[in-house]
């Protein structure tokens, strides 16, 4: 049997075996969902014409919320940015909260469809299924920023309702953490000292990636490189001594590959 510091130190270096996502969810993935979720609300029976349309409302209602704020959005703005009649909106919702579930609702859920279904290669490791977890919610949430922004930087203006919805998305990401970490303490992968409090920490780390994503752009940091850097920190806040280990150099965006 391997011994667990043994398996730390595999597992944390050997960055560039982390298996990735084959493909990443997209906007129109999305869009069919709610189709699919929500068509005793969605009149529109055609997919194809369906789906295209309610991608167009998603996204100029997120465009505009994470502009001016939700609240602030008026159905005669949406109206007017999307070339659509009062009465062709109402065909896909009934009401901004309708529009609003909807969003929050698969967002939640596609972070439990894909934090949940980690490849069979890192689910025998805590190190690699906890950089896994790391690396796959970075990635997600660049693929769908906007989406990702609206639902953190709106949740306090959310009502009661949606606000706790936007609650229970965000410990849905901490649980898979703290699963994971657990699991490490139990097989002496991970320190017994590791600090209940590591699973909530990380998430802001998360956040931050898409919440300040101007910041990083100005700075030339990668996604790669940001992705390196927290799976550094976190681990160094788990693993025992002996199964520390140094992430490449931060690469910025324009530098050479070696």
């Amino acid at each position: 049997m391997t011994d667990p510091t043994q398996r730390a130190a595999h597992g944390a270096g050997e960055r560039a075996s982390l298996p990735m996502m084959d493909t990443l969810p997209t906007a129109t993935q999305l869009c069919a969902s709610i189709l699919a979720r929500h068509q005793d609300t969605i009149s529109v029976r055609k997919p194809n014409i369906a789906v295209a349309r309610l991608q167009q409302i998603l996204e100029v209602a997120i465009d505009l919320s994470n502009k001016g704020g939700f609240q602030a959005m008026s159905l005669r703005d949406l109206s007017r940015e999307t070339g659509m009649s009062a009465g062709g909106l109402y065909a896909y919702f009934d009401s901004k909260t309708t529009l609003l579930k909807m969003i929050l609702s698969e967002v939640a859920d596609l972070v439990q469809r894909v934090l949940s279904s980690p490849p069979a290669a890192v689910t025998a490791d805590p190190v690699m299924h906890l950089r896994w977890l790391i690396d796959t919610h970075l990635r997600m949430t660049e693929a769908l920023l906007p989406w990702f922004t609206f639902a953190f930087m709106e949740a306090k203006n959310f009502p009661p309702a949606e606000r706790r919805m936007a609650v229970d998305s965000e410990m849905l990401t901490e649980s898979f953490f703290s699963a994971v970490v657990l699991r490490g303490m139990e097989e002496g992968v991970f320190r017994p000292d590791t600090s209940p409090l590591l699973p909530a920490l990380i998430k802001p780390l998360l956040q931050e990636w898409y919440v300040k994503r101007a910041k990083y752009r100005r700075r030339g940091i990668t996604l790669e490189s940001y992705s390196a850097e927290v799976q550094q920190v976190v681990l160094r806040a788990c693993l025992p001594e002996a199964g520390l280990f140094t992430m490449p150099p931060i690469r910025k965006s324009g530098d050479a590959r070696p």
